[in-house]
């Protein structure tokens, strides 16, 4: 079973048991947090959309929070005698899938 939440204004597919990076959440490390956010819930016979979802959540523990790898900005204006440059590190919260709950049963 997946399902697609909606979180730090992405989407991510998540299944059970998988890791990924989010936005930065407001949660410590080790606690259990619920999206409740869900826009899509998927198994093998087929999928659930609108609201067949009332209800449903993804239930997530909290890895830990870091922050990413440095991406580099230079704006350059030829014949100008103007660079700049700078640098950015975006903030993240590692969650574990560990639950999926469908929604209504109709």
């Amino acid at each position: 079973m997946y399902a697609v939440v909606v979180t730090g204004g992405k989407q991510y597919r998540v299944m059970q048991g998988e890791t990924l990076r989010v936005e930065l959440l407001d949660a410590e490390a080790g606690s259990e947090i619920k999206l409740d956010n869900v826009l899509m819930l998927g198994d093998g016979e087929g999928v659930k959309l609108g609201d067949a979802l009332k209800g449903a959540s993804v239930t997530a523990k909290v890895v830990g929070h870091g922050r990413a790898d440095k991406i580099r900005i230079v704006k350059f204006r030829r014949r100008k005698h103007h660079r700049k440059q700078m640098g950015h590190r975006q903030h993240y919260t590692e969650i574990e899938i560990t639950g999926i709950a469908g929604g209504d049963k109709k």
